[in-house]
């Protein structure tokens, strides 16, 4: 089987995947993960993301998140979620019509109905729903 070594910006996971293998090497058999080292982990976690740690460290993605939820808890949605925003068309109505419908990676909606001339709102309003989605 062969070992490949996946290193975080700046070394920063090399003395934590140290300590996880001298611990692998010394421990009892099936003696459960110090605290310790799970603290370190989940540290690492919220730095560079669960699976470059989780596959790093060689740990369970699943534990790792369990335990990363109950530090950071769950991951914060923005208060001031709008739901319906109305954008007026300036100019004369009728010469143009249609529909904009995105989604974005996280699977957030949004449909925009135009009627007559597009608004220069409309590119502001795209541009923050797509930088939201990142």
């Amino acid at each position: 089987m062969r070992t490949r070594t996946i290193s975080a910006p700046g070394n920063q996971l090399k003395p934590v995947q140290h300590r996880f293998e001298l611990w692998r090497k010394t421990r009892k058999h099936c003696s459960p993960i110090p605290e310790t080292l799970w603290a370190s982990a989940v540290e690492l976690a919220r730095e560079h993301g669960l699976h470059r740690t989780a596959r790093a460290l060689r740990l369970n993605y699943y534990s790792l998140k369990k335990r990363l939820l109950r530090v950071a808890g769950p991951p914060c949605r923005s208060e001031n979620k709008t739901t319906f925003v109305e954008l007026l068309p300036s100019g004369a109505s009728g010469l143009f019509a249609c529909t904009i419908e995105m989604e974005n990676a996280r699977g957030e909606k949004m449909k925009i109905s135009l009627q007559g001339l597009g608004s220069p709102d409309l590119a502001v309003l795209s541009h923050s729903f797509w930088r939201a989605a990142s």
